[in-house]
């Protein structure tokens, strides 16, 4: 044991619960301010970043909008309620199987009192709340926007269009990093420092929870629904987002349920487990209680400061957007938020630099200040090159994804798959190599004296750089949260049918003062869904790769208790070890089965959405779709997303508890690996999904060429591109961290069941978990997968006649073969329009 900290987890009873916080009254910074103080000041920019997250939701609400457009988005918001309400009670059923192992493991094995094991406890439904309340904020301030930005549209200026989705978004990243922040503060400021250590274990694991389940089940409904949706338009050659398509309320909820609530609780999560990680590394790897109490204050002052450094770089870029686009009748949206990720960036690093040599000027940590300053900056930088290398796969002027458009001109669905899978895999590459540039350049500088304060000082830079990616954290949120409302705000356009109601021009000239420009309006609203795409598309890798690096902290912390401060041991974290070998192993079969788990449950719901769309939509004589009719769409999704999360959830938390028991260093390994196979699979997938869907927004848009041969090969195209990416990839990031969390307490419990000569039972309990596991995924394919022959007679159309003339026989064909062989059949190529050749390349 290094000093008092140092292997004081794992092999000491409680694990990281029992750590205990240092004086952080005895820092002091220039004038005399103690360290105590200053993290009360943190606590008033939290409720100023949650006053403004107010006070744009209140504005929001008091923006003009027409009748016909609210009515759609509180339809969507009252549907994403009925799905989130659902999701809520289902958390707590996952929470009772993690409810149970802290009770068995804190209070029988630990001999913790029920005071402390409730605190554990009790904060776990706290991060499971905080991670449920923001997902809650987030779509109710996106389903404001939506609605709001469609009826700005109609005054043919483009700024509105930029503005209120920017604004919508910057309140949700507000909220969401204030009230992790504010929690986590409280915890240190507020409450005994003997209990600090089991408030943060079961505040991470909590918020972890909550992030997982949402993010995968949000993963799911909204792919069930946007493929469902999508199909249709080559089933019945009807526009995007028709009316009459009971699929489009579904997608819309959609939107808010993957791209709203998923990012939402996964962003929440990432901020709070990162913090926890170089908490706990603090703890255990600084033997100086005085220097200890110095970095804490330090790490959280600087956190504080980046949230005014974010919300003064969106200020500052909001004047410059006004100033150059106020009178403009085009614009490239995705400039202005390129720029906002630019400025936040450097001016998150100025404040970095300034904030640790105030806080570490003149402390035991003064020598160090402009290191770790330099360390954290490589992660804020990260946070501006990743999206801008996304960019260069997924823009729709980027070179890979006309890339994807000119192959499917000739090559069909077939050529477009293959291309877009060529980006994601170069981006892959790309991305993983910057990865590794700013961590090895993190390791170097971390050579240069940091280990005179601590062991690992290489572990402790790249939790730092993870701190640094999320740095930009209010920016990062806000330009994701951009995609779902310019979405939705195109959808909300359609199903208003606001065109067709009698003396619209008129009523619009007399209430609101303008004449509408339709044409302009519906031609602005497909381009900014465009840079939502690309936008959506540069937040997963920086939240994936702040998994990953973060990830590594914890893993470390694991290991320091595992060896009893890197002093035995270390022969079994050895390639020679076959244990720590067969774990790595181990970690990419997880990965790759999870994958597959999470397409197939978007599979089998899509196909039940596709089967009753086609059954009950009604194209003659109709201008909308009933409502009955989309609220058993989203019944549908819900369904799906509810039995794919479930079962694939257990399956994960089962196989934590097996490889966890199987033996340590085995688990250390296969935590590893599935942080490493998951880094790149979730890379891979996300681009090359994003690439597939702007290829189809450049057709939509600049080819002007819907309903041509070459539309209905980039539908196919997206619609295998959505699991990838807003599925499969973005879930990911939460299942690795929930496991490395969950595995402090699973590895520790294992342990300690060892040393009490229980090895016996030990093996065998992880025989039981893993037999468990295994169930669960047999039951991820065997459980969902479609339960029709392949015989089986079309289902009836419902009388709907196709419109365009396409054949009956595909239009009402369930075959899970129809998609692909409607988009390259001979009618459609035979009568589709000549599609407009390709622009110059971009980017």
């Amino acid at each position: 044991m290094v000093g008092t900290s140092v292997g004081a987890g794992i092999g000491t009873a409680g694990g990281e619960a029992s750590l205990q916080l240092p004086d952080l009254g005895g820092v002091e910074v220039l004038w005399g301010i103690s360290g105590r103080l200053l993290l009360a000041l943190g606590l008033v920019v939290c409720m100023a970043g949650l006053a403004f997250g107010v006070a744009v939701y209140r504005e929001l609400k008091a923006q003009p909008v027409h009748t016909s457009m609210r009515e759609v988005s509180e339809l969507i918001y009252s549907t994403c309620k009925a799905y989130l309400t659902k999701q809520g009670k289902f958390l707590l059923i996952l929470w009772v199987f993690i409810a149970a192992v802290i009770v068995v493991y804190y209070k029988a094995l630990v001999g913790f009192g029920w005071g402390r094991v409730a605190i554990v406890i009790a904060f776990s439904l706290v991060g499971m709340a905080g991670s449920y309340a923001v997902a809650w904020f987030g779509i109710r301030v996106n389903t404001l926007a939506n609605s709001r930005t469609a009826f700005a549209s109609l005054r043919g200026k483009p700024l509105p269009l930029h503005r209120i989705p920017l604004r919508s978004g910057m309140s949700i990243g507000m909220v969401l990093i204030s009230l992790e922040l504010m929690m986590m503060l409280l915890i240190m400021l507020a409450l005994p420092r003997d209990v600090a250590g089991a408030c943060f274990i079961g505040f991470a694991i909590g918020e972890s929870l909550g992030a997982s389940a949402l993010r995968i089940a949000g993963g799911i409904f909204t792919k069930i629904a946007d493929i469902g949706s999508d199909l249709m338009k080559i089933a019945f050659k009807i526009k995007e987002d028709d009316a009459r398509n009971p699929g489009v309320i579904a997608d819309c909820t959609g939107d808010n349920a993957g791209d709203s609530v998923g990012p939402s609780a996964d962003g929440f999560e990432t901020y709070g487990v990162t913090g926890v990680a170089l908490v706990t590394f603090v703890l255990l790897a600084v033997p100086d209680a005085k220097v200890q109490a110095t970095l804490l204050v330090w790490i959280f002052v600087v956190r504080a400061v980046m949230i005014i450094a974010a919300a003064a770089s969106y200020q500052v870029n909001d004047a410059w957007t006004r100033r150059k686009y106020r009178d403009a009748d085009r614009m490239d949206f995705e400039a202005p938020l390129s720029s906002l990720v630019w400025i936040t960036s450097a001016a998150c690093i100025v404040a970095t630099f300034v904030t640790t040599l105030v806080v570490l000027g003149g402390s035991e940590v003064d020598a160090q200040w402009w290191r770790l300053a330099l360390i954290v900056s490589c992660g804020t930088i990260a946070g501006a090159l990743i999206p801008e290398l996304v960019k260069a796969f997924t823009s729709t002027q980027s070179r890979h994804v006309r890339e994807v458009v000119k192959s499917s001109r000739q090559g069909g669905p077939s050529l477009n798959i293959l291309s877009g899978l060529v980006a994601g895999n170069f981006s892959a590459y790309w991305l993983g190599m910057v990865v590794v540039g700013l961590m090895g350049g993190a390791y170097l500088i971390s050579t240069q004296g940091l280990g005179d304060l601590m062991v690992a000082p290489s572990v402790f830079a790249f939790g730092l750089v993870a701190f640094g990616f999320l740095g930009m954290g209010p920016v990062t949120i806000a330009v994701d949260s951009y995609g779902p409302v310019t979405d939705n705000a195109q959808s909300v356009y359609e199903l208003s049918v606001i065109e067709d109601l009698d003396d619209i021009d008129t009523e619009l000239a007399r209430d609101h003062g303008f004449d509408p420009q339709w044409d302009r309006a519906k031609r602005m609203l497909e381009e900014n869904d465009g840079a939502g795409n690309t936008f959506k598309a540069t937040a997963k890798p920086v939240l994936i790769g702040t998994a990953v690096v973060g990830a590594t902290t914890m893993i470390f912390s694991i290991i320091v208790g595992l060896t009893h401060g890197l002093t035995t041991g270390l022969s079994q974290l050895s390639l020679l070890h076959p244990p720590f070998l067969l774990g790595l192993i181990t970690g990419g079969a997880m990965i790759f089965w999870f994958t597959g788990a999470s397409i197939q449950a978007v599979t089998t719901g899509a196909y039940r959405a596709v089967e009753f769309i086609k059954a009950t939509i009604k194209l003659d004589g109709e201008t909308k779709a009933s409502e009955e009719d989309s609220r058993k769409v989203v019944e549908i999704c819900t369904q799906y997303a509810q039995q794919g999360m479930l079962t694939i959830f257990l399956g994960v938390f089962f196989a934590t508890l097996a490889f966890a028991f199987v033996e340590p260093s085995f688990f250390i390994g296969y935590l590893i690996s599935i942080a490493i196979f998951g880094l790149y699979q979730a890379i891979f997938m996300a681009n090359a999904g994003g690439a597939w869907d702007n290829a189809k927004k450049i057709v939509e848009v600049d080819l002007h060429a819907k309903g041509t041969a070459l539309h209905d090969a980039t539908i196919v195209g997206d619609t295998v591109g959505d699991p990838y990416k807003d599925t499969s990839s973005v879930a990911l990031n939460p299942v690795i961290k929930f496991t490395t969390l969950f595995g402090l307490l699973a590895v520790d419990l294992a342990v300690d069941m060892t040393g009490r000569g229980q090895h016996g039972l030990t093996v065998g309990l992880a025989a039981v978990f893993f037999l468990a596991s295994a169930y669960f995924v047999h039951r991820s394919f065997y459980g969902m997968r479609i339960h029709s022959s392949l015989e089986e007679e079309p289902a009836p159309a419902g009388g709907a006649a196709p419109s365009s003339g396409a054949a009956p026989e595909t239009a009402t064909d369930t075959t899970t073969e129809t998609a692909t062989d409607t988009a390259t059949g001979s009618d459609a190529a035979a009568t589709a329009p000549e599609a407009p050749v390709l622009e110059a390349p971009g980017r």
